[in-house]
């Protein structure tokens, strides 16, 4: 089968022997380019698996599903109470990480990973369960409640999906963007684009140093800042502020679930109810031969790409 990988001369459509073993068979149908898939490539990590976290596909009896992309050990502390996010394997579960990715033909993966999505929800526009998931696990980490004063500063695709995440739950939300396709986005999704005075909480999801110091500022005394980025380079920020506001900060990572409730499962029920948020993000698709090219359209933020997909 076919498979993206990084290789010496940059992104390549490799052959790869189709997936062996227990688990079910999913026939890839949309995949998505992360940010951090940016990031790993370009940052020279040994990344010798198949790309892809984001990802949608059909059943063999043509059943449509999102997958969720991590396979946790299922026993430690954190899998027995639901956040397997934070699962003693680390990146080793991650599919498109540690584990073979979705940028390919077809993925085995075990049954757990399935995600059923509504018939309103297109097989093609599913990849984006992912990374919606990843924005409804931070506001429920934040304890998220429609009156708050929110704000979300990064107009990539998961400050959108924070942006959607917030509407959908009937709150207001200002967004700040560099980008005028992120603005435009932003506002299509219901976001004001006029970030002033202070905030109960602010998202920050474009993960620079410039980013998390206007979040401070924009948090009012006792309020949240809810981290959703990747802090590749490290994090910097203003002590003196932070400790003066007593603000209060939560790290996030991927998504979990509560109860008997997942929060991909929440976010494909967004993802059908809500169409306008697919048209919005997915900004280009490309065949799965064409992946060099979708790489370098992703990293041109400057030329409007928000999501990039992938359709083998």
């Amino acid at each position: 089968m076919r498979a993206v990988r990084c290789c010496e001369n940059g992104i390549q459509v490799v052959e790869a022997p189709a997936p062996q073993g227990e688990g079910v068979r999913v026939k890839i149908r949309s995949v998505g380019i992360c940010g951090s898939d940016l990031h790993m490539v370009g940052g020279g990590f040994p990344l010798s698996r198949t790309l892809g976290h984001e990802m949608a596909g059909e059943l063999s009896d043509g059943t449509p599903v999102a997958i969720e992309p991590l396979e946790p050990c299922g026993k430690c502390e954190f899998c027995l109470t639901g956040e397997y996010n934070l699962c003693r394997l680390g990146a080793a579960m991650s599919y498109g990480v540690g584990l073979d990715g979705g940028m390919a033909d077809e993925i085995l993966v075990p049954e757990r990973a399935l995600v059923r999505i509504p018939s309103a929800l297109p097989v093609k526009d599913a990849c984006l369960v992912e990374p919606m998931a990843v924005a409804v696990h931070g506001l429920r980490k934040a304890d998220y409640r429609r009156e708050m004063r929110t704000a979300v500063i990064g107009g990539g695709s998961i400050g959108l999906c924070a942006v959607a995440a917030v509407r959908g739950s009937g709150g207001e939300v200002d967004l700040v963007a560099r980008h005028p396709s992120q603005l435009e986005a932003g506002e299509k999704l219901g976001a004001s684009l006029e970030a002033a005075g202070e905030y109960d909480l602010v998202v920050d999801s474009a993960g620079t140093i410039s980013a998390l110091e206007q979040a401070l500022m924009l948090c009012k005394p006792g309020g949240k800042l809810l981290l959703l980025a990747c802090y590749w380079e490290g994090i910097t920020l203003p002590g003196f502020l932070l400790t003066l506001k007593e603000i209060t900060i939560l790290p996030s990572s991927m998504y979990g679930a509560k109860g008997m409730g997942r929060d991909v499962d929440v976010a494909a029920s967004l993802l059908a109810r809500t169409p306008s948020i697919a048209a919005s993000l997915i900004t280009h698709r490309l065949p799965l031969d064409a992946a060099a090219e979708a790489f370098a359209l992703a990293q041109d933020r400057k030329g409007g790409a928000i999501k990039v997909v992938m359709e083998p």
